[in-house]
């Protein structure tokens, strides 16, 4: 594992630093849908990730959001988001990450996200712990939601879909202590695993989004789960992080309002082959 985490560092750091190089000087912003945007950073982020992975593991399957790799035969796979937080990124919002993830069998055994504003560099590997530039990490010890600071955001589909994510937010915010929207939900998760927010949910996530922060929450000593408390599944859309202590009560809260299903995401469909 000490050469995956190798490689996914060294791949992280590359991207990030082509992004920070970058940031404020985009030229061509495109749409996946009504308001999801596309940047050419994105796919240059990616390129620079994915040569790297190719170059020491040729035979690994790769899931990356902008359809870059293929899914190849094999029991690893890496899952990439090169630019998470790009609408934040195309305004000149220095609010962004790099996430990069390895999944063995269907499981994620190592985790990376990359900040490259603040130099923030979260690692983790299944059974070793959380870590942020070397020194680990671990979750608040926030006992009440009142008293504790969550974080959010809300899917592209939000104009058309107004119900999937707005009455849970205005539910924790007169529950919890205050709640943030960051625009990176990698960087939410980071925050959650070494104490600063205490809880993290959200709807309609891609696997891409969650699989290398979810990993830093539960190596932080944290819990995750979907939104009744089962498994979580970074390939479902239903998102909750926490330090644990307030799971159950932020578990009560999103019951209030039980109208939104989640349908599973397919495990390779966004892939170019």
């Amino acid at each position: 594992m000490s050469d995956v985490l190798q490689t996914a560092v060294e791949a992280a750091n590359a991207a990030g630093q082509v992004l920070k190089g970058k940031l404020g000087k985009v030229t061509s912003i495109g749409f996946k849908g009504g308001i999801n945007l596309v940047t050419e950073m994105d796919r240059e982020a990616e390129q620079v990730i994915i040569n790297i992975i190719k170059r020491d593991f040729p035979g690994h399957g790769i899931l990356s959001e902008e359809g870059g790799g293929k899914l190849a035969d094999s029991d690893f796979k890496w899952i990439i988001d090169p630019l998470d937080g790009t609408t934040n990124y195309a305004h000149g919002l220095p609010c962004y990450a790099v996430s990069i993830a390895l999944e063995k069998e269907g499981e994620v055994v190592l985790g990376v996200v990359f900040n490259p504003v603040l130099n923030e560099l979260f690692t983790a590997q299944k059974g070793k712990g959380a870590f942020r530039n070397g020194s680990r990490i671990v979750v608040s010890g926030t006992q009440k939601l009142k008293r504790g600071l969550l974080a959010t955001g809300f899917p592209y589909d939000v104009h058309e879909d107004p119900m999937s994510n707005l009455k849970h937010f205005a539910n924790f915010l007169v529950s919890a202590q205050a709640v943030r929207r960051s625009g990176s939900a990698a960087l939410d998760l980071c925050y959650t695993a070494c104490g600063i927010f205490d809880g993290f949910w959200e709807v309609k996530l891609h696997p891409w989004d969650v699989a290398a922060g979810s990993l830093l929450v539960k190596e932080a000593g944290g819990q995750d789960s979907d939104f009744r408390g089962g498994t979580f599944n970074h390939y479902a859309q239903e998102t909750l992080a926490s330090n644990g202590h307030i799971h159950s009560q932020m578990l009560a809260v999103l019951a209030l309002d039980a109208g939104w299903v989640s349908q599973p995401l397919g495990r390779g469909r966004e892939v170019n082959s």
